[in-house]
């Protein structure tokens, strides 16, 4: 880390309190404090109480929607929250945003779509942003492509790879990606779990196609017959990808089924992944995720048994103080 990051002013809004907390322990640096406050109708004022004149700032906030706030109230919280730091004087402003709201609307499908993820970006640089941090985005490089201001990817691969190591299967183990738009990232974390392992791990593909909010595609790539299959994927919302690709590993044999997803970004059906009342065949065997977004309430019970909940602030924190974020 840089040594000069003592000298940056870190901020993080209620909703990501808890991130944020755990990131400036890591890097050594208190949380300032902000005067935060809801209006009628739901408009929202938020004021730095630290001074940040000829500083750099850093807001840590995710863009996740649930019990908290949407994803448009926590974007609109960054957002002005950005633009009072400019306004008091800081010199240089790095959003990070672990979880970012509308990254999935990042190409046009269908004609006519909107290409959210480049608004957005748009509105970052509109209130001076200088860098933006973002981890485990749907397409790195349709983010960076988005973005004017500097970017910064972060990926949560090494996180993953620490968890499966710590728990050696006694099977042979296969990286899947669930469809061919995350085979890169699969393919990535594939790399980093052999050279962990120091042997030979095998990858699979499902294909999948989306048209107007219905799957299809049913071609599987891939030998999982006997083995531990990992499904690897950088969020789960109603889990019908997951699914989708967790039956198709069984059906070919695959005799451990489990599924890691960076952002538990849980709608109220992806308890189909937990759910006992579902046939054991038709569920992974476990469910890996980090705290980049809140657990959904109703999902913090599974924690108990098939879902894992990993800590992403240290992978966020050495981001933040790497000389290429520039946040000092």
């Amino acid at each position: 880390m840089q040594p000069n990051i003592q000298s940056i002013a870190l901020f993080s809004p209620a909703a990501s309190a808890a991130l944020g907390g755990a990131i400036a322990k890591l890097l050594g640096v208190p949380l300032s404090p902000i005067e935060e406050t809801e209006f009628g109708g739901g408009e929202r004022k938020l004021r730095p109480l630290e001074d940040v004149r000829g500083r750099s700032a850093c807001v840590i906030h995710s863009l996740f929607g649930g019990p908290l706030g949407s994803a448009n109230d926590h974007l609109c919280e960054m957002l002005f929250l950005i633009g009072a730091l400019k306004d008091a004087g800081a010199r240089r402003i790095t959003a990070c945003a672990p979880y970012l709201a509308y990254a999935r609307q990042d190409r046009r499908i269908e004609s006519g779509d909107p290409v959210t993820t480049r608004y957005v970006a748009q509105l970052f640089e509109a209130v001076g942003v200088g860098r933006v941090i973002c981890l485990d985005v749907h397409d790195p490089a349709a983010f960076e492509n988005a973005f004017r201001c500097g970017t910064v990817h972060v990926d949560a691969g090494s996180t993953f790879v620490q968890h499966v190591a710590s728990k050696p299967s006694g099977l042979e183990y296969v990286v899947a990606s669930p469809d061919i738009g995350g085979a890169k990232r699969a393919r990535h974390f594939h790399g980093l779990l052999q050279t962990a392992l120091g042997r030979p791990v095998d990858y699979a593909l499902m294909d999948k196609t989306r048209s107007r909010g219905g799957l299809s595609g049913t071609l599987f790539a891939g030998d999982v017959a006997g083995k531990h299959v990992i499904i690897l994927d950088d969020l789960i919302s109603s889990g019908t990808t997951v699914l989708r690709a967790v039956g198709a590993c069984r059906r070919a044999g695959a005799t451990r089924v489990d599924v890691a997803a960076t952002h538990a970004s849980f709608a109220p059906e992806a308890r189909r992944l937990f759910d006992p009342g579902i046939p054991a065949h038709e569920r992974p065997d476990s469910v890996v995720v980090t705290d980049s977004v809140p657990l959904a309430a109703g999902f913090s019970g599974y924690a108990k048994a098939s879902l894992t909940v990993l800590g992403i602030a240290p992978v966020l924190a050495e981001a933040i103080g790497s000389p290429e974020a520039g946040c000092s």
